[in-house]
């Protein structure tokens, strides 16, 4: 009796090849999102990407989506370069200043204001990256507290809203034309926050609540 030998599925290539679509997709879409804002054409998103446009709409199904994944992937990689600053160096206040010059270069001012124009804001994604990058940064600025590097009398939400107000215009040219100004101010803003502190703030550290609640 003929032996009937299974047939072997190479299917790590193939889950390879559609990893890497689609982090061609979220990069290409990130980038145009910044240059020309939320409603640039799906179609010439994927011919940035190099793929076809069923290749966009097998991996995401309708813009909201593709606008949440690039969302969160900026929000997941601006926080994991805090988590590599603080564990490569130990310098907690170093690794304030990668985070905040990191979300800088991923236009964070320019894409964070799209979730919640488009879609909303509270998808189970969203939430769980947001959170993820909450906790991180409010561990580095705690650790940097302890350290008695960043000044007491301010909160994750002060930090948050600086970064957001210093890092735009919104999306479109200007936002790269304002490139050489961003970090300067930047580094203006992180000197601020070192203790020990030049002066009292008006009213009490913001917090993340207090934001959404705004």
């Amino acid at each position: 009796m003929q032996t009937v030998h299974p047939v072997t599925r190479k299917a790590t290539r193939p889950r390879a090849d559609a990893l890497r679509n689609r982090e061609r997709i979220v990069t290409a879409a990130r980038e145009m999102f910044v240059e020309l804002g939320p409603d640039v054409p799906l179609d010439d998103i994927a011919r940035r990407a190099g793929v076809g446009n069923a290749t966009v709409y097998r991996n995401f199904p309708d813009r909201d989506a593709l606008i949440r994944e690039v969302v969160c992937s900026v929000m997941d990689r601006t926080a994991e370069a805090a988590r590599q600053a603080l564990a490569e160096t130990g310098d907690a206040f170093g690794a304030l200043e990668r985070f905040v010059h990191e979300a800088a270069d991923e236009r964070i001012g320019a894409l964070c204001p799209m979730s919640a124009s488009t879609f909303d804001e509270n998808h189970p994604d969203l939430v769980a990256a947001r959170l993820r990058a909450e906790q991180l940064i409010d561990e580095v600025m705690e650790r940097a507290r302890q350290a008695g590097q960043l000044r007491a009398d301010v909160g994750i939400g002060d930090l948050m809203v600086a970064v957001a107000q210093l890092s735009r215009p919104p999306a479109g040219t200007a936002c790269l034309s304002a490139d050489r100004f961003v970090h300067r101010h930047l580094q203006l803003f992180l000197d601020g926050l070192r203790a020990p502190a030049r002066s009292v703030l008006p009213g009490a550290a913001v917090t993340m609540e207090d934001l959404r609640q705004a």
